[in-house]
C-alpha cells in the first residue's frame, strides 16, 4: 500500500510539472523570436507587470514569515491537536507533553524545508511568493492558486516548475525522520506527508487569494451597521 503511495505522488508531480515545462520552453521560443518581454495568461492565470524580482532580504523575509507567521503556527497548533486527540504517532501519547513534541517535531520540519526552499532557489532564482490574481474571475483564481503550488516565477518573470519548492518538501520530510518516532518513518510515511505539504501550501495559497476580499467585506459589514 505505502508503495503505492509513492507511485500515485510521482505519477502526480510528474502529471503537474510535465505541462508546466512544456508551457515554459513554448513562453521562451517564442520571446526569442518576438523580442518581447515573457508573460503568461491562461486559463484565468493573471500576472501583472511589471514584476520585481525577489531581493535577498525579502526571500529571508519570506523563510521567516512562512516558519513562525500567525497562520503557520495556528496551522500548528491544530495539526498537532488533532495528532494528539488521535493519538498518532502513538510513542509520543495524547498527552501535553506529545502534543508539545509533535508541535516541535511539525516545526523542526517546516523550517527546514522552508530553508531548503529559499537556499535551492537562490541558486537558480526561483521566487517562493505567491503572487496574487484578484482581477482575474473566481475560476481563474482558483486555478491560480492551485497553479502556484506547483508552478513559481522566476528572476526574469517567466513561470515555470518550482523545482526548489519540489526537492524541498520531499527533502525536509525525508531528513525529518531523524527525529520522528520510528512508527512514521516508512517510505510511505514520507510520501504521504510529502503530499499533505504540497495540499496545504495550495491550502495556504488559497488564503492569500481570498482573505484580503473576504476580510474587505467583513469590514464593509461592520461600516455598514
Amino acid at each position: 500500500m505505502r508503495h503505492r503511495v509513492i507511485y500515485y505522488f510521482l505519477a502526480f508531480s510528474f502529471l503537474v510539472s510535465a505541462p508546466l515545462w512544456a508551457q515554459t520552453c513554448e513562453g521562451q521560443a517564442g520571446a526569442e523570436e518576438t523580442h518581447q518581454e515573457p508573460h503568461l495568461a491562461t486559463k484565468g492565470l493573471v500576472i501583472k507587470p511589471p514584476y520585481q524580482p525577489i531581493t535577498a532580504k525579502q526571500r529571508v523575509h519570506w523563510a521567516v514569515k512562512s516558519t513562525i507567521g500567525p497562520e503557520g503556527l495556528v496551522a500548528g497548533v491544530l495539526s498537532s491537536g488533532i495528532s494528539t486527540a488521535t493519538n498518532e504517532p502513538s510513542e509520543f501519547g495524547p498527552t501535553w507533553g506529545g502534543f508539545a513534541r509533535r508541535y516541535a517535531i511539525r516545526l523542526t520540519g517546516i523550517s527546514t524545508g522552508n530553508a531548503m526552499e529559499a537556499g535551492l532557489g537562490a541558486i537558480w532564482g526561483e521566487d517562493p511568493r505567491y503572487d496574487r490574481a484578484p482581477d482575474a474571475p473566481f475560476g481563474g483564481r482558483v486555478w491560480n492558486a492551485i497553479k502556484l503550488t506547483f508552478a513559481a516565477r522566476y528572476t526574469d518573470g517567466h513561470v515555470a516548475p518550482a523545482y526548489a519548492r519540489l526537492i524541498a518538501i520531499p527533502g525536509n520530510n525525508l531528513l525529518s525522520d531523524a527525529w520522528r518516532a520510528p512508527s512514521e518513518t516508512h517510505p510511505g510515511d514520507v510520501a504521504v506527508r510529502s503530499l499533505l505539504g504540497l495540499l496545504g501550501r495550495m491550502g495556504a495559497n488559497a488564503f492569500v487569494e481570498f482573505w484580503p476580499d473576504v476580510r474587505r467585506r467583513i469590514t464593509r459589514h461592520k461600516e455598514e451597521r
